[in-house]
């Protein structure tokens, strides 16, 4: 018996019943040998790890365009930081952390250049829309490679429904997919209100009072309360849930998150910018398709994907200064010079 069927067994014997179990996946678009040490869900972890979507995710947006502070999140640390609040839970509920954590790297692989701005410019632009969520699936089943020039990281069924299904109105199908879908929303509301208590934009004391009490008086005291609770109402269930009254007042402090943050003057000042900047790009590559990188190119000249869609996918893969630097080559004038 080889590494992987060891893990494979003990997984049988250690995880509950309600997880998805690597050896019981619905497998891959394309079938591949297995591989003698890790998993499905560790392979499919790793592919995503080392792709070069995930890579640029360190410089582009999470809330704040451009902050001038070491300490604001990004995509990528966004990213870190629901992988590690989703495998606390997996791994206190005996999931499988392995497909927890492949599903969550690879969440917001699909993200624009200037976070919501830039999935709103491209949704409001394409006539074949845009939705991140669908854009990360697009990602590593057509955008990415592996070895050989093959398309796609050929990820297993789990791991693309999970990625698929993380937002709000998603269903995912595997315990793991949920606590992701929920690990999303509950950290991007802890680090954001961090980040925004950083940028000065409101103190503790704009939250009401019955929130604190009831969920913790800093953003650490209400990350461990709704882990803790997710944890405490999922144990033994097969589908992950919060208590009523904790995920009401969650919802409370998203709310409270849209009118100082996500809506707020100051803090979005930049985004009309941004926005007007890559619906100028989208328009001129609609018109000069030549000008994208090869790979795109090959997607619409051999591959017979429409253009738009191909302007989407390379928009939406730049990161932000990259988008800026395209921006200021195609539109601002240089200075004449004689050599």
């Amino acid at each position: 018996m080889d590494i992987r069927e060891n893990l494979e067994e003990m997984e049988l014997e250690n995880l509950s019943p309600f997880a998805s179990h690597s050896r019981d996946s619905r497998g891959r678009d394309m079938q591949e040998e297995e591989c003698d040490i890790r998993t499905v869900y560790q392979r499919d972890r790793d592919r995503i790890l080392h792709s070069r979507a995930f890579r640029r995710l360190k410089d582009k947006t999470q809330v704040f365009l451009a902050p001038q502070g070491d300490h604001y999140r990004n995509r990528l640390t966004h990213t870190l930081e629901v992988s590690q609040t989703a495998r606390t839970i997996a791994k206190a509920l005996r999931l499988n952390e392995d497909l927890v954590e492949a599903i969550a790297l690879g969440h917001d692989l699909g993200h624009t250049p200037f976070g919501h701005a830039g999935e709103h410019a491209l949704d409001q632009v394409s006539q074949e829309g845009f939705a991140h969520d669908l854009q990360s699936v697009r990602v590593v089943e057509v955008l990415e490679t592996r070895g050989r020039g093959e398309r796609g990281l050929n990820l297993t069924w789990e791991v693309r429904d999970g990625i698929r299904n993380h937002r709000t109105s998603g269903t995912p199908h595997t315990l793991e997919g949920q606590i992701v879908r929920l690990c999303d929303k509950i950290s991007y509301i802890h680090h954001d209100m961090d980040d925004a208590q950083r940028a000065g934009l409101f103190t503790e004391d704009d939250i009401p009072i019955t929130l604190r009490m009831l969920l913790g008086y800093t953003t650490k005291e209400r990350l461990d309360t709704l882990i803790h609770d997710i944890v405490e109402s999922s144990s033994g269930q097969d589908k992950i849930c919060m208590s009523e009254d904790i995920q009401e007042a969650m919802m409370d402090l998203r709310s409270i998150m849209f009118q100082n943050v996500y809506q707020n003057p100051a803090a979005k000042e930049e985004e009309k910018k941004a926005t007007n900047m890559l619906i100028e790009l989208f328009h001129y590559y609609m018109e000069h398709p030549e000008e994208m990188s090869r790979e795109y190119r090959e997607l619409i000249f051999s591959q017979g994907e429409t253009v738009e869609r191909v302007v989407c996918d390379y928009i939406s893969g730049m990161t932000d200064q990259y988008s800026m630097d395209k921006f200021d080559q195609i539109f601002v004038p240089k200075c004449w010079s004689v050599y």
